[in-house]
């Protein structure tokens, strides 16, 4: 195991009605005057943002608001974001949806008080220093936003699609979960989540790092769980348990819980990003096309983990050799993601003829000459990644 600081401040108030305590957290966190951070009109119609902004006026929290932001969140709405706080000095970031709403937020949050571009904190070329405080109003478990100090943004010139880490100064104050509010989610919107999350325990799972026990033990658990309860929502979406599990599976598959001591992957999320950045498909979709991909490659090239994998999680009776019991358990993975509704090649996602060329190019462009730990995999190994991912 290596060595690690493990650093997660984050209050999370979990339970039925806990949006009602919105505002008294945002004061409990300085906040004064709020920006709510919103996406479609669906947190309007089911009355949570009329909630929201109720609990916030019996605090003494005054607001600000802004709608519109999109699935694959783009650079526009966070320069958006960054005028409306500093023109209205506004002190804290209230974004209310999933993982898309609460990185542009995040991004805000950076942005505000830095005297350059945002974009400088994603392209590396600065660091995180300060930024507003954030709270969240969590309504999709998926992209494990509410308890990370990561956000992910495209930038619309060039479709770049980049990951921002912070180990601290983006990471929610306080997370308001409450599985009721996931009751009305699409049956496509959960079972991408449930990918998400998924991907987000195996790209720490697969590590060569040894004497990872604990870890392991505890990525093996929480996939078996989220195995466990996924079919549960496809049958009824109103399960509060089966919604309670997965939503708590969500946060603690990216607060860093699962990774703890180990060298992490992150290849699969990285070649994804290019796809959902050129496509604009969504991203748990693209990472049930691209995990299985990577993980087939793996089989072939560095298999003891993935033959652990495929025993332990997916109950594969061990074959002949690592290989065959791998690809066995792979299978088993697949069978899983089509039986909650999940594309497993490029043709099911929609996208007929990728442009294979493009993505490795934009991938390596973004990321260098080598991505992932796992396997350190040049353009050569992407290639016939994404060339399997066709499926055929």
């Amino acid at each position: 195991m290596n060595d690690f600081t493990f650093y997660s401040p984050t209050e999370f108030v979990f339970g039925r009605g806990t949006e009602e305590r919105t505002g008294s957290l945002v004061r409990a966190y300085g906040g004064r005057r709020a920006l709510i951070v919103y996406g479609g009109g669906s947190a309007e119609r089911s009355g949570l943002l009329g909630r929201v902004r109720a609990s916030l006026a019996e605090a003494g929290a005054q607001y600000e608001e802004m709608g519109g932001v999109q699935p694959n969140p783009t650079d526009d709405k966070v320069y958006e974001g960054i005028d409306l706080c500093r023109s209205a000095a506004v002190d804290f970031l209230l974004p209310v949806g999933g993982g898309s709403v609460i990185d542009t937020a995040k991004a805000i949050a950076a942005g505000v008080p830095y005297e350059g571009d945002f974009w400088d904190f994603f392209a590396g070329r600065a660091t995180v220093e300060r930024a507003l405080p954030v709270g969240v109003v969590l309504t999709i478990p998926a992209a494990g936003s509410e308890g990370s100090g990561n956000s992910v943004i495209t930038k619309r010139d060039g479709l770049h699609k980049l990951s921002l880490r912070t180990p601290k100064a983006l990471r929610p104050k306080f997370a308001v979960m409450n599985p009721e509010l996931t009751f009305t989610l699409p049956a496509w919107q959960t079972a991408c989540g449930i990918v998400d999350m998924m991907a987000h325990i195996m790209e720490r799972y697969f590590t060569n790092t040894p004497g990872t026990t604990v870890a392991d033990r505890m990525c093996e658990g929480v996939l078996r769980a989220i195995i466990e309860e996924a079919p549960k929502v496809m049958e009824n979406p109103r399960d509060y348990d089966a919604r309670a599990n997965l939503m708590w599976a969500g946060t603690v598959a990216h607060n860093g819980t699962c990774g703890t001591g180990c060298e992490e992957d992150w290849a699969s999320h990285f070649m994804e990003h290019e796809v959902s950045a050129v496509y604009d498909v969504t991203h748990g979709a693209g990472l049930a096309v691209i995990f299985p991909a990577w993980l087939t490659y793996m089989a072939r090239h560095n298999a003891r983990k993935v033959a652990q994998w495929a025993r332990r999680v997916w109950d594969a009776a061990p074959q002949s050799d690592d290989t065959s019991t791998a690809l066995e358990g792979i299978s088993r993975f697949r069978q899983f993601l089509r039986s909650i509704g999940m594309p497993v090649t490029f043709a099911e996602l929609g996208i007929a003829d990728p442009d294979i060329p493009l993505l490795v190019s934009k991938l390596h462009e973004n990321k260098g000459p080598l991505v992932g730990n796992y396997i350190r995999l040049d353009r050569d190994a992407t290639r016939e990644i994404y060339e399997l991912a066709r499926g055929h």
